[in-house]
């Protein structure tokens, strides 16, 4: 059976983050903010899967018909988004992959259409090129689409990284994904032939608990100082070790006047507001903390300082 046939390829994946770098043997473009999708195209059908290879489409309907743009028996590489104001909005995306109702389904599709952005080709004409280096890829992608209001191909840009993240910082994206021009295509893979730069963001809150979440993984619970109250500010998981838990200090009481229901908090373990620590999550317009990392205490800070 084909590549085309079996329809359960996952993306490549990305590797590490690092810091912006220009060199001729890469190429450069944007990172959108959406949801990561492999598209298969015939004569008479789309199909979207994502990295959980679920399929996209009763949740996008709007773009069952991508197929008529796109060269029969195709495989294609990309990311599904949603504009609002020609940015991507992920917050859009995800509220719009938990509808189940059809109707608002189709109030959503009409009101903010999702759009379909190829990185890469895989297979034409049922035959997979992922053994051929990415330039020649990004020619077969660009022969095999017909761009509209909803498929694009991604621009890229040789060389100049560092001024390309520039630009994606300035105009608050998400950042840019670095490829070795050379690159060959690995399924699943994670290799360092890809590397991201992100926009990221350092802010202090205060430590306000923590909650366990297994023998190995913790949540510490953040907040801010503010008139004389502590203001709840969500989690962060990543990053936090049962050492870092160690240094905190129980009270059995919850500094905050109220917390937002379901954000997870019924086995809270409440400490002493005493510790401000450093997090990591990258910026966005619904100041809520997305793929935050904890970083470190701050021992030169006190929370009356975070406000």
């Amino acid at each position: 059976m084909s590549l085309f046939e079996e329809k359960n390829l996952s993306p490549m994946l990305i590797s590490q983050m690092q810091e912006p770098f220009n060199d001729d043997k890469w190429i450069y473009e944007l990172k959108l903010d959406g949801c990561r999708c492999i598209g298969y195209f015939d004569q008479t059908r789309t199909c979207l899967r994502n990295k959980r290879n679920m399929e996209l489409l009763p949740k996008f309907p709007e773009l069952k018909d991508l197929h008529r743009s796109v060269s029969e028996r195709t495989v294609l590489d990309g990311e599904l988004v949603v504009l609002r104001n020609g940015v991507p909005d992920f917050f859009e995306l995800q509220r719009r992959t938990l509808l189940t109702d059809r109707f608002k389904i189709e109030m959503a599709a009409a009101r903010h259409p999702a759009s379909f952005v190829a990185y890469d080709c895989l297979c034409e004409s049922s035959h997979s090129i992922m053994d051929q280096p990415l330039l020649v890829r990004k020619e077969a992608l660009q022969s095999s689409v017909r761009e509209n209001d909803l498929i694009a191909v991604s621009r890229y840009i040789p060389t100049d990284g560092i001024g390309l993240f520039r630009a994606a910082d300035e105009r608050e994206l998400e950042g840019v994904v670095a490829k070795r021009a050379s690159s060959l295509y690995y399924p699943g893979k994670r290799t360092k032939d890809w590397i991201k730069f992100k926009r990221m963001a350092d802010e202090e809150f205060v430590v306000c608990g923590y909650i366990k979440k297994n023998s190995r993984t913790f949540s510490i619970i953040l907040g801010k100082y503010h008139n004389g109250a502590y203001l709840y500010k969500g989690h962060v998981t990543l990053g936090v070790t049962k050492a870092a838990i160690s240094q905190l200090r129980e009270s059995g009481t919850m500094p905050f006047t109220a917390i937002p229901a379901g954000a997870g908090n019924e086995n809270a373990v409440w400490v002493y507001p005493d510790q401000v620590c450093t997090v990591e999550y990258m910026p966005n317009t619904k100041n809520s903390l997305r793929q935050a990392v904890f970083k470190e205490f701050r021992t030169d800070m006190v929370p009356e300082d975070i406000d």
